[in-house]
C-alpha cells in the first residue's frame, strides 16, 4: 500500500459534475494539497476497504490525515484546506449533517440526469498527472 501525505479525493471518474469539480479544485490548489483517484479505480477500492469505507460512487470522499469525511462534510472540508473564499462555505456546517446530506443525497441522484456521464473514467491532463492515483 503506498503512502500518501497529502489529503486525497476520490471522485465518480464518469460523472460530468464530478469531474468539473475535480478540474475546479485542481486550478485552485496551488499548493498541491490534494491527490486525486476515481472511485472505479483499483486505488480507491484498495484504500477504501483497508479503511473500511463502502465504496459508494453516489458519494465523493475524501481521506484527509487519516480520517475520512463524506458527502457534504468533504465538501466543506475540500473548501477549507483550499482557504479563502472558497472556505466561507463552512458556515453552512451550522445546518444539521442530515439536512446538509439529504441535499447532496439529492443531487447526486440526478447528476446524471442533469450533467451527463461518460462512458469511461476521464483522463488527467499532462500537467496534473503526477497528482492521480492509479
Amino acid at each position: 500500500m503506498t503512502k500518501v501525505n497529502k489529503s486525497i479525493i476520490f471522485f465518480d471518474g464518469v460523472c460530468n459534475l464530478c469531474n468539473s469539480s475535480v478540474q475546479f479544485i485542481l486550478k485552485r490548489d496551488t499548493n498541491k494539497k490534494f491527490m486525486f483517484a476515481s472511485l472505479q479505480s483499483d486505488v480507491a477500492k484498495k484504500l477504501l476497504l483497508h479503511k473500511n469505507v463502502k465504496n459508494n460512487l453516489d458519494s465523493i470522499i475524501l481521506l484527509d490525515d487519516s480520517v475520512i469525511y463524506q458527502k457534504s462534510t468533504a465538501i466543506f472540508m475540500i473548501g477549507n484546506k483550499l482557504g479563502f473564499p472558497y472556505n466561507l462555505g463552512s458556515v453552512f456546517f451550522i445546518i444539521p449533517k442530515f439536512a446538509r446530506d439529504f441535499i447532496y443525497d439529492w443531487i447526486a441522484k440526478n447528476r446524471y440526469i442533469w450533467f451527463g456521464k461518460k462512458d469511461s473514467c476521464m483522463l488527467p491532463a499532462k500537467e496534473y498527472l503526477e497528482r492521480f492515483l492509479e
